[in-house]
């Protein structure tokens, strides 16, 4: 694992250190798994947008256009 090092407000690290704590975790643990989601986040975003490229050939609405009431009836 490579090291890394922060800089932040010395009263903002103390309390994230306390909520830590209080969640029987650590910092490093809790930066760890937001890095995770941080990068899951972006990949989750492209391979959304490669499905809706990949359907927007293929959905129709069968030729018919949709008035906006009917767009928006539940």
């Amino acid at each position: 694992m490579k090291n890394i090092t922060f800089s932040a407000d010395e009263n903002l690290i103390e309390a994230a250190r306390r909520q830590a704590i209080a969640e029987h975790t650590t910092l490093n643990e809790q930066f760890r798994l937001w890095l995770k989601n941080y990068v899951r986040r972006e990949h989750r975003a492209a391979e959304a947008m490669r499905v809706i490229r990949e359907l927007q050939g293929s959905i129709t609405t069968g030729g018919r256009k949709f008035s906006r009431d009917e767009m928006n009836e539940r």
